[in-house]
């Protein structure tokens, strides 16, 4: 293996964790035992090929454009991430629940940025997760035309029984895809965990192509307006929509 390309792909990687946060020459030099001057001339050349971006002198390193664009999803540009940030902040300080966009990935959903509550009790999920074992995830395949989730389904198989029962079968599937067309949402309950997830579709050129979701205790969620806050992610969602036009 070629050591330099290894070295590259490592540093990439590391960036990709967190896309929205700048990583610092030293940071990322430190995290992979290399070299700093190692390290910033293997960056420089990134940044001159523009798959990393430097924030500002001192300040870190973000991904860049044709890190983006190698995903072939409109919905990992910084763009995207950029238009989605306020509005995610907003939709959190307002309901104080973490919010999360997330893109499909192959059999996975994989989040691209979060916003944090403050709440002292914090539900949280990981950056990726089989599509079906997601509420931002059945969102997603739901949006999907019924052509591209027969191949979905073909290449990656049903979901089981303790994932998501309500669609292990072809038919099951098929109901659940069409409830959660017509309500705009989707919903999942994590057995034993007393969670409640919540998604909705965020659009670019009327193609849904990424989620807006929330998380938290079933406690919290049995004590609010069920209503009002699906509206609240709902619009939260159109008004992203509405600047990647």
């Amino acid at each position: 293996m070629i050591q330099v390309i290894n070295r590259a792909l490592d540093i990439l990687e590391i960036i990709a964790q967190h896309p929205d946060k700048p990583r610092s020459l030293g940071d990322i030099a430190d995290t992979l035992g290399l070299n700093h001057g190692t390290c910033a001339n293997i960056m420089k050349t990134l940044v001159s090929r523009k798959y990393l971006d430097q924030v500002g002198a001192k300040k870190g390193y973000v991904l860049g454009s044709k890190s983006f664009a190698l995903s072939g999803n409109d919905a990992y540009r910084k763009d995207f991430i950029e238009a989605a940030r306020p509005e995610m902040e907003i939709l959190t300080h307002d309901i104080n629940e973490n919010s999360l966009l997330a893109v499909l990935n192959g059999e996975n959903r994989v989040v691209i940025h979060r916003v944090m509550a403050e709440q002292e009790l914090q539900v949280r999920t990981s950056d990726e997760k089989r599509i079906y074992d997601a509420a931002s995830g059945r969102l997603l395949l739901a949006m999907l035309t019924d052509l591209e989730i027969d191949r979905f389904v073909n290449k990656y198989g049903l979901p089981n029984q303790e994932v998501w029962a309500e669609a292990s079968t072809r038919e099951m599937l098929q109901s659940a895809v069409s409830q959660i067309r017509k309500e705009g949402y989707a919903i999942q309950v994590l057995p034993g965990r007393q969670v409640i997830g919540l998604a909705v579709g965020v659009e670019k050129n009327t193609k849904v192509v990424a989620s807006l979701s929330i998380y938290l205790p079933e406690y919290r969620y049995m004590s609010v307006d069920k209503v009002l806050l699906v509206n609240k992610l709902k619009s939260t969602a159109d008004r992203i929509s509405q600047k990647m036009i």
